[in-house]
C-alpha cells in the first residue's frame, strides 16, 4: 500500500508533466518543423498546417507516455530537455534564414 501523502505530489507532478511538458515539447516540435520545412522550400502556410495536424497526434503520444513511463523524472527530462533543444534549434535556424 502506498502512502497517500507521497502519492499526491507524484500524481500532481505527472499531470503537470503530461500537460505542461507535452505542450512545451509540441511547441518545440512545431517551431523546429516549420523552420526546417520553410528552409527546404515549402511555403510557410503549408508547413504550418502540416505541423499543426501532426501536433495533435504527437501531443497525444507524449501525453499517454507521461502516464505510462516508470519515472516522472525521466518524463520531465525527456519532454523538457527536448522542448528546449528543439526550440533553440528552431530559433537558430530561423535567424539563419532571415
Amino acid at each position: 500500500m502506498t502512502n497517500p501523502s507521497r502519492a499526491a505530489p507524484a500524481l500532481v507532478s505527472r499531470i503537470a508533466a503530461s500537460l505542461l511538458g507535452g505542450y512545451a515539447f509540441i511547441w518545440g516540435f512545431v517551431s523546429l518543423g516549420i523552420a526546417v520545412l520553410v528552409a527546404a522550400g515549402m511555403p510557410y502556410e503549408e508547413a504550418q498546417t502540416l505541423l499543426f495536424l501532426l501536433a495533435f497526434l504527437i501531443f497525444l503520444a507524449a501525453f499517454c507516455w507521461a502516464y505510462a513511463a516508470a519515472s516522472v523524472r525521466r518524463v520531465w527530462l525527456v519532454l523538457g530537455g527536448s522542448a528546449a533543444a528543439m526550440t533553440a534549434a528552431a530559433w537558430l535556424l530561423a535567424r539563419a534564414l532571415v
